[in-house]
């Protein structure tokens, strides 16, 4: 008797719990993720701040660098990796040799300075793209200045 009686006691309680459930049985609608590929401006952030000469438009500088196309969905921004220096990269700090990017995210960095460019498509390649970069993508870079002459 006392069995039949919890029997009936779970079969009255599940029969309750189905009928509070939703009488709508379509599937939850779950909004896309948007993944932003491209940030809205030139954001630079010192990691390290260097003690050495400081970098300027017109000075050639040398740097270790990273970069990465721009993903909002990753850990700092930082999507696949397009290239990384094996050694220090030399070049003049001036518009026309270096992404305009560069040119206005690195001036004022000192030697031994570490720093992370997250660069807007306009300043990198646009809608060109370059090589593996595509059209319209934004760029994440980890410079180290070892160098200003």
């Amino acid at each position: 008797m006392k069995l039949k009686l919890t029997l009936t006691a779970a079969f009255v309680a599940t029969l309750a719990l189905a009928a509070c459930g939703s009488s709508d049985d379509s599937p939850v609608q779950v909004p896309p993720i948007t993944v932003v590929t491209n940030p809205a401006t030139l954001v630079s952030k010192d990691t390290v701040v260097g003690t050495g000469a400081e970098a300027a438009v017109g000075k050639k500088i040398s740097v270790n660098y990273a970069g990465y196309l721009y993903d909002s969905s990753k850990p700092d921004n930082k999507g696949a990796n397009f290239e990384t220096s094996k050694e220090p990269v030399e070049f003049p700090l001036a518009s026309g040799s270096l992404i305009e990017g560069w040119v206005q995210g690195i001036p004022g960095m000192k030697v031994g300075g570490k720093r992370t460019l997250s660069i807007p498509s306009s300043l990198a390649y646009g809608a060109n793209g370059k090589g593996v970069i595509p059209a319209n993508a934004g760029l994440v870079f980890d410079i180290e200045l070892v160098g200003v002459k």
